[in-house]
């Protein structure tokens, strides 16, 4: 365990904000993380993975506890499936490449999303047609105020688009230790149906499979992604707003070149980046604020822009597409 007062949280935010903590704790295990729980009972804390979805508005006056519980075991093999069991403190991204080199298929179309393993439940990160609920057996998680752990299965984790009951009803309540998912050792459930994964594949004359799948979704999201380390950034900023068919249909009917997808309970997805778009963002910039040129979903720190001049920019775009097109965009990223 490690702790440190008054601390830079500038490295550990990948839009590269400015915010101290007035206490840092870096947990390594189970027993450091119920040590530190129980310090303080009934005391705030923020629990800090990768820092790769949140955006600091102001210096955090609570205890911070970053996450960095280690580890990746497999658990059993049962016909074509195998289960695995990952420390939620490591990265997703290596998860990703170490199950590939096991030959273990399901978390392809998932490569490159950035931050850990344990905050991939509760965004229920998706990435070209695939869900972390997808391949998700359950989790481990530490209750905040008393320190016991207790497993979620895939029922109790309440899974929506980029939603799960970590986000609402437990928000707040339970910090995940570990995360088990089911992958496959053959008959690999392949999923190219994003056209952009075909165009790749085609053009580099490979065959689908995880490895070549994988191949293609980070040669992607590379070429419309900026990397954090080169400009700061926390990905896609907005949700894709889900709408009635009705409304959507009244949009068609306005906007015919518009893009949209069917979603769950009969209602219409419609591509945040294309929204923002069309009012003229992709690309803008006030300050060191900005809206990425090559993805307008995605806003950008250039340098030294603060969290609030970067929330402004995102309540400024939030408004323009409310006013255009009578959608209420929701932020993805976590805003403290």
């Amino acid at each position: 365990m490690k702790k440190a007062y008054d601390f830079s949280l500038r490295a550990h935010n990948t839009f590269g904000i400015e915010a101290r903590a007035k206490e840092f704790v870096i947990v390594l295990n189970e027993v450091e993380l119920k040590e530190v729980l129980l310090e303080e009972v009934g005391q705030p804390i923020l629990l800090l993975g990768g820092g790769s979805n949140i955006l600091f508005t102001q210096d955090i006056d609570i205890k911070v506890i970053k996450n960095r519980i280690g580890g990746k075991r497999i658990l059993e093999k049962f016909g074509h499936k195998v289960r695995i069991a990952v420390g939620a403190g490591e990265n997703w991204h290596e998860l990703v490449l170490w199950s590939l080199q096991q030959g273990f298929g399901g978390l392809e179309n998932l490569s490159l999303i950035p931050g850990t393993v344990g905050a991939s439940p509760i965004q229920n990160i998706g990435a070209y047609g695939v869900e972390l609920k997808d391949v998700f057996y359950g989790l481990k998680a530490m209750h905040v105020e008393s320190g016991e752990s207790r497993f979620f299965d895939k029922a109790e984790s309440q899974f929506g688009y980029r939603d799960s009951i970590f986000k609402r009803e437990l928000k707040g309540q339970y910090i995940i230790t570990e995360v088990q998912l089911d992958l496959t050792l053959y008959d690999h459930k392949l999923n190219t149906s994003y056209g952009a994964i075909e165009d790749w594949l085609r053009e580099h004359e490979l065959e689908a499979g995880i490895q070549e799948i994988s191949q293609a979704v980070i040669a992607i999201r590379r070429s419309k992604l900026p990397d954090p380390q080169q400009l700061g950034n926390a990905g896609s900023f907005f949700k894709n707003p889900e709408v009635s068919k009705r409304q959507s249909e009244d949009l068609l009917a306005t906007f015919p070149k518009m893009p949209w997808y069917p979603a769950q309970d009969a209602t219409v997805k419609i591509p945040a980046g294309w929204l923002i778009e069309q009012c003229g963002w992709k690309g803008k910039r006030i300050g060191d604020a900005g809206c990425y040129d090559k993805q307008a979903l995605v806003l950008v720190n250039y340098g030294s822009a603060s969290g609030k001049e970067i929330l402004d920019l995102a309540q400024q775009i939030t408004a323009s597409v409310q006013e255009k097109f009578d959608i209420l965009l929701s932020p993805e990223v976590n805003i403290i």
